[in-house]
């Protein structure tokens, strides 16, 4: 993997994650901006709301991508790119997209929510020690999954089963993690999610006090 990656583009991704993006140090923001560029893909695999089987199609093919040699992936996808230059293994990724596909079960159940989030929690980890934060596994876990639970809440089409992920995130203590300055979006972006949760609203940025706490944990990390 390059030691010196260009900063992908992050105009794919949703106005929070840009936001966050910004207060990444240089080292990291490539690999972070490529691990959300890829969560973001297969949650669209997904949100088509297409076959089941055919959603299961395209997150193996990414699977078998990511397990492979980056030497061999095809060429013109943008994405492959991204992650071809990015300093984290891309097999690190593999749970990521195992989790992603937990949510293809016919009856999502909290155990399911949970292994979706642990996949979350995986990447994260990746990204953490690539960049030289090793040490703050479980602050990393933490943040990963809580915000996993919501998102799991605000997006999920069923009723029943968004209500049942909003009780697991509602079940998190929240504490405000103490992430490493590599991680300092994670951080950004659980900071915002716990104010949407208390808040009861959807949006992450839903006005000025969003964009303080943004602007606040970016600089400073609490």
């Amino acid at each position: 993997m390059a030691a010196n990656a260009p900063i992908p583009d992050p105009a794919e991704l949703p106005l929070p994650q840009r936001l966050a993006l910004a207060y990444a140090p240089r080292g990291s923001r490539a690999d972070i901006a490529a691990q959300w560029q890829l969560d973001s893909r297969l949650a669209a695999i997904l949100q088509s709301r297409g076959d089941p089987l055919i959603a299961q199609i395209k997150l193996a093919w990414w699977r078998d991508r990511l397990g492979e040699d980056p030497a061999v992936w095809p060429r013109g996808e943008p994405l492959l790119e991204m992650l071809r230059k990015a300093k984290v293994p891309p097999r690190a990724y593999l749970p990521l997209v195992d989790g992603w596909e937990r949510l293809l079960d016919e009856d999502l159940t909290v155990h399911t929510v949970h292994e979706f989030a642990a996949g979350r929690a995986a990447a994260w980890a990746a990204v953490a020690e690539t960049a030289g934060a090793g040490g703050a596994e479980e602050a990393v876990a933490q943040a990963a999954r809580e915000i996993s639970y919501l998102e799991l809440a605000q997006h999920l089409g069923n009723e029943a089963e968004a209500r049942a992920a909003r009780q697991v995130a509602l079940a998190c203590k929240w504490h405000r993690p103490h992430l490493p300055r590599a991680l300092r979006p994670l951080a950004v972006i659980h900071g915002l999610s716990a104010r949407a949760l208390q808040a009861g609203t959807r949006d992450l940025l839903d006005g000025p006090r969003a964009g303080l706490l943004a602007l606040r944990i970016g600089l400073f990390g609490r």
